[in-house]
């Protein structure tokens, strides 16, 4: 029978490990192995299954570092299989284990016929001693006590690896003699054959220490996280059950109170309408869009056609006088060569003269002034093309909504749901801050409304009698009527004012609006007088859509001063006679310059009056009109000419009573007055001068009309300055 090797239990626990709080004892070889060895001599060699668990025991008995590899083995046995060591790096073959650990496993057949042959099994026991013994080599400890003696680099460790080595060799002998004594013709025969072959144990390889430490730390930090993680998931399942028991508990409440199952059942409604409203507007956006740009792409078309055709005609006739002033320069009596082109020109536009003087003689309309005429008539054909056109638009118009119900595209009915949703629950109307989005909901709506509508226009509907203001109002006014007041209600109509109709009208003017067109101007004028006072009774601050709006106004009044006004300057021999082409044209590009100054001054209140100074003073009447005046003959006409533009001046620019001296943008104005009654008083219109004096005592020259009067003695119109 093979000894195990001297070794005590004691000293490993003392060596390895002081977790367990046992003191250091004596590192002295020799006498704690003396005295555990006999005690292990004297239990004899065991019989049958009482030689496993005699192993076993062993096994569990050991310190802390037997205690770690006997945990792999117990895992092992718990397996039922075959395990290599996962621990210590021992060059050992790997061995078959088989659970021997518990007793049920000891009660099978195969137990019990051991159990009746106790007494052959004890005798055989010697002989499969001597059979392991001749396959194994063991050392005997005379051996292992010189193995000691021997110097290593690292005594210690080398010790301390000799030591699991041959513990390990062992118990793998005890391990397979208790294996050999219970194997019974059930046991699968691959494990005997693997346990016949062991290799002899090799005395000169020194194994790394196990450091148990590191491992227990580890697996104490393991552990941790998966406490941590347990209980976080602990309390996320009690937060969803508090969840799922409240959920129950609110429908049980919804279920027993009949009136918030009606709120439930109208908010529910409101969900579904507002969903279905914004799914109908989404889908017919894009054909609002389409007609929209349709609309405006023919409007532009004719305004362009009318400024295109307007210039063309300028260039051909100011170039027809040229070519009649060189030849009355040369007094040639040859005919003036004119290409068809220009020929045709000539022809069509003193046609549409003729046509339009006929119509002012019929409507009693005498005191006309040649150019001040729009000049915008289209050709019978062009005409009938034009409202074909935009009838086609019109229809398709009408198409959009034709397959939808009022409730989705009628602005007094979607409206109508919304108040009911103010009226019943207001609380959580105010919290939705529904006023906010509705402008919004309306804005296609809205701008379906407004292809029709032209604001260059005289007969345009105005912004108080479309349809969606007045059903905006009366929504504003139930408003009023509730308790809170200060939902921002009335915020509605000037959030819709800016969002869609004053971009509408910026477009308008930006490319269809012609400043020349005094009836465009005035229509444009007049709505966006209405407009933007509206905006301004319902918000108080200037909104960037006014802004805008007002800036496209004047740059679209300057690009007319720089492209459209063109007044000649010929000689005096060549104008004198007034029905001369050259004295008539020049008369009209006179009086074309002063309807431009009429129409910017017209937004006088609108424009602020340093701009309108800019414009109609600074940039037409100085640099244009008052050197067509200079170069013209005193007298009547030119007199009329400088009424008619102090008429144009607005008033306010001249309340202040203690003005004495004009505006400085007027100097050269006043001075050319000043010039022309001077010429006057020694011609034959004389009596004209006393048309002069009241227009400087209008525009508040008063000090050079005094002068004036006193230098020439003109004590008759002295009442004319008392009375200003």
């Amino acid at each position: 029978m093979a000894h195990r090797p001297k070794r005590t239990f004691r000293q490993r626990r003392a060596h390895s490990s002081d977790s367990d709080g046992a003191e250091e004892p004596s590192s002295e070889p020799g006498a704690p192995e003396e005295q555990a060895a006999p005690g292990l001599r004297e239990e004899g060699p065991p019989s049958g299954g009482g030689r496993v668990e005699v192993a076993a025991g062993r096994a569990r008995g050991r310190g802390p570092r037997g205690r770690g590899r006997g945990r792999v083995w117990a895992s092992s046995r718990r397996a039922a299989g075959a395990a290599p060591r996962a621990e210590g790096g021992s060059r050992v073959p790997e061995s078959r284990v088989v659970d021997l650990s518990t007793d049920e496993e000891r009660e099978t057949p195969h137990s019990s016929e051991s159990k009746d042959d106790q007494g052959s099994s004890s005798n055989n026991s010697s002989s499969l001693e001597e059979e392991f013994s001749s396959i194994v080599n063991i050392p005997d400890s005379a051996f292992i006590q010189a193995a000691r003696r021997k110097p290593p680099r690292n005594e210690e460790t080398s010790e301390e690896s000799q030591e699991d080595e041959n513990q390990d060799i062992w118990e793998q002998q005890q391990m397979r003699k208790a294996v050999k004594i219970t194997e019974g013709p059930g046991l699968d025969l691959s494990y005997s054959s693997e346990l016949q072959t062991v290799k002899k144990f090799d005395t000169s390889i020194s194994l790394p220490p196990v450091n148990l430490e590191i491992i227990k730390k580890q697996l104490n930090t393991r552990l941790t996280l998966l406490q941590d993680t347990h209980r976080s998931h602990l309390r996320e399942y009690e937060k969803y059950i508090q969840d799922v028991k409240s959920s129950k508990s609110t429908i049980q409440n919804l279920e027993k109170s009949s009136n918030q199952a009606l709120n439930f059942k109208f908010y529910k409604s409101m969900k579904i309408y507002v969903e279905n409203l914004i799914d109908c507007l989404n889908e017919k956006i894009i054909s609002i869009q389409e007609i929209e740009s349709s609309m405006h792409a023919l409007l532009l078309k004719q305004a362009m056609t009318f400024v295109k055709r307007r210039q063309d005609e300028l260039k051909h006739e100011s170039a027809y006088l040229q070519q009649l002033s060189r030849r009355a320069e040369t007094s040639t009596n040859e005919s003036l060569a004119v290409d068809e082109k220009t020929q045709w020109i000539l022809e069509e536009i003193e046609s549409r003269r003729s046509r339009r003087r006929q119509a002012r003689a019929l409507s009693g309309n005498c005191d006309h002034q040649e150019g001040t005429s729009s000049d915008d008539e289209l050709s019978s054909a062009d005409m009938n093309d034009f409202q074909k056109t935009q009838g086609d638009i019109s229809q398709n118009h009408k198409k959009i909504f034709e397959d939808v119900h009022d409730d989705f595209c009628n602005i007094q009915h979607i409206l109508l749901k919304f108040q009911q949703w103010r009226e019943k629950y207001p609380d959580s109307y105010y919290e939705a801050f529904i006023s906010l989005w509705i402008p919004k909901l309306l804005n296609p709506l809205i701008r379906v409304q407004l292809i029709d509508w032209n604001p260059l226009k005289f007969d345009a509907i105005g912004l108080k009698q479309m349809p969606w203001f007045t059903s905006i109002e009366e929504f504003m006014a139930s408003s009023m009527e509730d308790s809170k007041k200060e939902d921002s209600s009335d915020k509605i109509l000037s959030t819709v004012i800016n969002k869609t109709l004053i971009p509408r009208l910026t477009d308008f003017v930006e490319f269809i609006w012609d400043p020349l067109s005094t009836s465009q101007t005035t229509s444009l004028i007049t709505h966006c007088r209405v407009i933007l006072e509206e905006l301004s009774t319902c918000a108080n601050e200037v909104s960037k859509g006014k802004q805008d709006l007002l800036k496209s106004v004047v740059v679209r009044m300057k690009k007319a001063i720089e492209d459209d006004v063109f007044i000649p300057l010929y000689p005096k021999r060549t104008v004198e006679n007034k029905t001369s082409p050259h004295s008539k044209f020049q008369e009209r590009q006179f009086w074309s310059g002063v309807k431009l100054f009429h129409n910017i001054l017209l937004w006088n209140g609108l424009l602020p009056d340093d701009t309108l100074q800019e414009l109609g003073l600074g940039k037409l009447l100085n640099r244009y009109l008052i050197i067509a005046l200079l170069n013209a003959i005193p007298g009547p006409d030119v007199v009329k000419k400088c009424d008619q533009i102090a008429a144009y001046l607005p008033e306010k620019w001249f309340q202040n009573s203690a003005m004495r001296t004009s505006i400085p943008q007027l100097e050269n104005f006043i001075q050319f007055l000043l010039q022309c009654a001077h010429k006057l008083s020694r011609s034959e219109f004389r009596d004209e001068v006393k048309e002069i004096i009241p227009i400087l005592v209008k525009i508040k020259a008063l000090n050079q009309a005094e002068s004036f009067i006193e230098e020439y003695h003109l004590d008759h119109l002295k009442s004319v300055i008392k009375e200003v």
